[in-house]
């Protein structure tokens, strides 16, 4: 496991290096399991770090502890959050943004 995980740290850093960036980013491990053959746990580890995300922003608002000190709904947060993390899968994707559609609500439906 300890070899799997320097193999990964190690290709990261490549990649990262690649992008003239000094801190690696998700986008570079994820980079990095696609270049070493291991595509299949992509998926996976983007949800994962979703999640994380998620759990972590969740509880930033709840503590109070926004940065940027703008008052947002945790609703409003979590749309904004899926905003970024669509840019983040257009980049990783070849560049293009695709506009996400937002969902319908049922009740509004006849």
């Amino acid at each position: 496991m300890a070899e799997f995980i320097n193999l990964i740290s190690s290709e990261s850093n490549e990649v990262c290096n690649r992008e003239e960036k000094r801190t690696i980013a998700p986008e570079h491990v994820l980079k990095a399991l696609e270049v070493l053959g291991f595509g299949e746990y992509i998926e996976e580890v983007y949800a994962a770090y979703e999640q994380h995300k998620i759990e972590t922003m969740h509880d930033s608002l709840k503590g109070g502890k926004w940065s940027n000190g703008a008052e947002m709904t945790e609703e409003e947060a979590a749309a904004e959050q899926q905003r970024m993390f669509a840019e983040a899968r257009a980049r990783m994707n070849g560049g293009a943004v695709v506009p996400k559609q937002p969902e319908s609500d049922p009740s509004l439906e006849s």
